[in-house]
């Protein structure tokens, strides 16, 4: 599932994600909304803020597992604080969100919005495969087109990164998310 290149140049970009935290004005996550934030891989140094300050019950990894072996917590020390995990794996740089995993993500999202608790929402970096989600969701909760929802992320999250393969997935989603059946089991 993961490619040899988003395994060798992850440590170099995960660094370079952190250089740019400190000395830009890239926020390692931002508020989109009510409920969701949408960032980077959320560290072990940042689980108390995320838990206490921004009520985080939720967390969507939309990360290969080689990304989630270091640095964060695993799923059993997130329940530890109270914060459920929801595994979507897709592949950095050329991946995309598939359409069930971005129903998944989607329904994972609304599920913690009635309860009025938030969920992060996160991939490498919060650019690109995170952020495909978070349009998804916040066309089903808006009513919005994916123009309006991408452009709504950019006013939050700027430096967002969404290319063709994406915003296909986006528009894909906007498509069909009313006639969605999920596969048995899912």
């Amino acid at each position: 599932m993961s490619s040899l290149f988003s395994k060798v140049a992850f440590y170099p970009t995960l660094v370079y994600n952190i250089f740019l935290s400190k000395v830009s004005s890239r926020n390692w996550y931002d508020r989109i909304d009510e409920t969701v934030l949408l960032g980077a891989l959320p560290l072990r140094g940042i689980t108390k803020q995320l838990v206490e300050e921004e009520n985080v019950r939720g967390l969507v990894s939309l990360t290969e597992d080689f990304e989630m072996s270091q640095f964060v917590n695993s799923e059993e020390e997130w329940l530890k604080f109270g914060v459920k995990q929801l595994r979507l794996q897709t592949v950095d740089y050329v991946g995309t969100p598939t359409q069930e995993n971005i129903h998944r993500g989607v329904n994972f999202i609304l599920q913690h919005r009635d309860q009025r608790e938030s969920v992060y929402v996160h991939c490498k970096a919060g650019r690109t495969r995170s952020a495909t989600v978070v349009a998804c969701y916040l066309i089903k909760a808006n009513g919005w087109t994916p123009e309006e929802a991408v452009e709504f992320i950019k006013t939050k999250r700027s430096h967002i990164w969404l290319r063709e393969k994406q915003l296909k997935s986006i528009d894909e989603y906007y498509s069909n998310w009313k006639n969605f059946k999920p596969m048995e089991g899912a």
